[in-house]
């Protein structure tokens, strides 16, 4: 913010906290960013929703609602909070566009089994050894079948629906994702990116969500990726109608599910 505002001194600015793993702090942080617009004469719209929270967890841990982590900061948290800024994004005067973050490890997934256990990560409970790379790939998976089939339904409702869908795969970048993993393994994956030439700043690796961002209003389900305004393919799992429509369903119901129990808790409060 410090920055922005030296850029532009008058740049109205709110910085918000929001935990994507919770949907009780999602919840929350919707009613801070709709008070917030209304105290601050804005037009109750949003132009931009980055999708980029992420963790690569190497243990398995629950949350309130009893997720995997992981799966519920990398894809649950997204969908959730996706479907409760859509009216925001909707009532934009201009075109706006959402972009979810993904990964190139999505490619590493060769089969994939959609039902509740494994978007929730529930179904990763009983294994004897947590299995965090393939929980990874999976969920950045799950954000590509995701954001192909918004941008099919968004179609379909209003063909001149003005709200694009987006992802983008910055390639492999130096952040702290992988502070979990064992500091000799992390280290002798970077350094072989970096000989490889793979590894990129973190400065570099935001190009392919600015490009994801500012790309033309027309431009929609599209995966764009390591920056110059390059796109490619993504798997060809990831455009299985099939499992699109399954994981949406899923998601939908944990989505609701979560919703219920968050009306519960602050009636029983």
């Amino acid at each position: 913010m410090t920055q922005i505002k030296r850029l532009n001194k008058d740049a109205h600015l709110k910085a918000f906290q929001v935990d994507l793993s919770s949907f009780p702090s999602i919840l929350k942080f919707i009613g801070s960013l709709e008070q917030w617009l209304v105290d601050s004469d804005m037009h109750s719209s949003i132009q931009l929703l980055v999708n980029n929270a992420g963790i690569l967890a190497t243990s398995y841990r629950l949350t309130t609602e009893g997720y995997d982590q992981m799966m519920a900061t990398n894809y649950i948290g997204a969908f959730s909070l996706t479907k409760l800024l859509l009216p925001l994004l909707s009532n934009s005067p201009v075109p706006s566009r959402i972009v979810n973050v993904t990964s190139f490890t999505h490619r590493s997934v060769s089969g994939m089994q959609i039902d509740k256990g494994t978007v929730s990560g529930k179904g990763f409970l009983g294994l004897r050894r947590y299995p965090c790379a393939h929980i990874y790939e999976y969920s950045k998976l799950c954000l590509l079948l995701f954001s192909y089939k918004l941008h099919q339904q968004l179609r379909l409702m209003d063909n001149s629906c003005q709200v694009s869908v987006i992802a983008a795969d910055p390639g492999a970048v130096k952040t702290h994702i992988m502070r979990e993993v064992p500091s000799c393994l992390s280290r002798v994956a970077f350094v072989m990116l970096k000989l490889l030439g793979l590894l990129q700043s973190a400065e570099n690796g935001a190009r392919s969500i600015i490009d994801a961002s500012l790309a033309p209003a027309e431009i929609s389900g599209l995966y764009f990726f390591g920056g110059e305004g390059r796109t490619l393919n993504s798997s060809a799992l990831s455009y299985s109608a099939t499992l699109a429509e399954e994981l949406w369903n899923i998601s939908s119901d944990l989505f609701l599910e979560s919703k219920l129990a968050s009306i519960g808790t602050s009636t029983s409060d």
